[in-house]
């Protein structure tokens, strides 16, 4: 299949796509929910022949998976995304010069946007949703571990796009082929922006390979800093959460920093992780403090390997630092730039952490599981942007728009 052929109708999408009216696209995205509610069963049923290829103990099958619950948040983000304000058409500067020109800055679509991502079919209703509401036509390259999964969706959104008379082509899945994923990396000229959503070997693929541009997303090795001056309730409650709330997701917890003059309270911060029977992998000081606390099977030794990984799994490096400032360091060698947290009773600490941590989301007594558009208030998300052109942080509807000049002159000419 000649790819490029897809790419181009694409294109040509979102020219249309472009002039939708606000109140059509709205009756869309409201219509892809009803119809996600009556087939829930057929998509549930395309949804467990891809789980039936993959084992429950894989850390993607909980992303992979599918369930009446699930099809119905989805189908209620899909009309919280059709609640929300266009962000097409938003005077983002407005100035008239000397000369009476007159300038304004207005937001509009990126024109195509391709996304990659791994097995998480719930990514294809929230990019396309986002992407309609945006203006802009969307092509999808999911993972083969869902794409009966995908194409349950994707064949369900065309038909209600087709029932509404607009082009199909407005979100395209290619196949699950890995040239396909080649072929959209090389879409020079057809698609305007290319966003991976995955772990971090993907996103290294994209970023390293693609001739169009990328926004980086996804990759979070997340640290949560247990200060001199933190509260231990606080902290095990944070810390729990930010692990065990959603183990395969970017913003969940990989490494827990203590500082030295803390340790003792160490086991009543991991005590509630024994439950979700999370493995430890500690560095001396912290494995002495935990011995007798926590489960040997599940406390190990930690090396090198153990600090800069993002587990997605039950999993969790433990480090030791004797001050703040080796927090920081720690943080600013092994973090991805997505989210970092301190537990600090310590105003002082806590504002320059706030300032000296380089990541898109920094907080103080707070999980680094708030990461996300939606618990931000923004509505959906396309992903959490961990680089600083474009966007940062969680990329929501404004973070899917781009901008353009438009001046109004009456005759002007510049100067020689």
């Amino acid at each position: 299949m000649d790819l490029n052929v897809l790419f181009k109708k694409a294109k040509a999408a979102g020219r249309e796509l472009a002039q939708l009216p606000a109140e059509r696209v709205n009756d869309i995205l409201h219509a892809v929910a009803d119809e996600t509610l009556a087939r829930t069963g057929q998509l549930l049923a395309e949804n467990a022949r891809d789980l039936a290829r993959m084992s429950p103990e894989n850390p993607l099958y909980d992303r992979l998976k599918l369930t009446p619950g699930r099809l119905e948040t989805i189908a209620a983000d899909l009309r919280h995304v059709a609640g929300l304000p266009s962000p097409l058409g938003r005077i983002l500067k407005h100035v008239v010069l000397p000369n009476g020109l007159d300038l304004k800055r207005v937001s509009v679509p990126f024109g195509v946007i391709g996304v990659i991502y791994e097995a998480r079919p719930n990514v294809s209703f929230d990019v396309f949703s986002l992407c309609l509401k945006a203006g802009s036509a969307c092509v999808l390259k999911g993972g083969s571990d869902a794409d009966r999964s995908n194409r349950a969706v994707v064949d369900m959104i065309r038909e209600v796009l087709a029932r509404f008379g607009v082009t199909p082509d407005a979100v395209t899945l290619l196949p699950s082929e890995r040239g396909a994923a080649a072929a959209l990396l090389q879409a020079r000229g057809y698609v305007d922006v290319l966003i991976p959503r995955g772990g971090s070997a993907l996103i290294r693929y994209v970023r390293e390979n693609a001739r169009v541009p990328v926004i980086e997303t996804g990759a979070g090795v997340c640290h949560a800093y247990f200060d001199r001056a933190g509260d231990v309730g606080k902290g095990a409650a944070i810390v729990t959460n930010a692990k065990t709330r959603r183990v395969s997701v970017c913003n969940a917890l990989d490494s827990l920093l203590i500082h030295a003059d803390r340790l003792a309270d160490l086991p009543r911060l991991c005590a509630p992780l024994r439950d979700s029977h999370v493995r430890l992998y500690a560095d001396e000081p912290a494995r002495a403090a935990l011995k007798g606390h926590y489960p040997d099977s599940e406390l190990e030794a930690a090396t090198e390997a153990n600090f800069g990984t993002e587990y997605m799994d039950y999993k969790m490096s433990v480090k030791t630092v004797a001050s703040f400032d080796e927090a920081l360091d720690h943080i600013a060698r092994y973090g991805s730039g997505h989210s970092e947290c301190i537990i600090t009773e310590d105003r002082e600490a806590a504002e320059r952490f706030l300032q000296a941590v380089d990541a898109a989301c920094v907080y103080v007594n707070a999980p680094t599981s708030f990461t996300d558009g939606a618990q931000f208030g923004l509505g959906a998300e396309i992903g959490i942007s961990t680089q600083k052109l474009h966007a940062r942080g969680p990329m929501a509807l404004e973070e899917m728009t781009t901008y353009k000049w438009l001046i109004h002159g009456n005759g002007q000419t510049r100067p020689r």
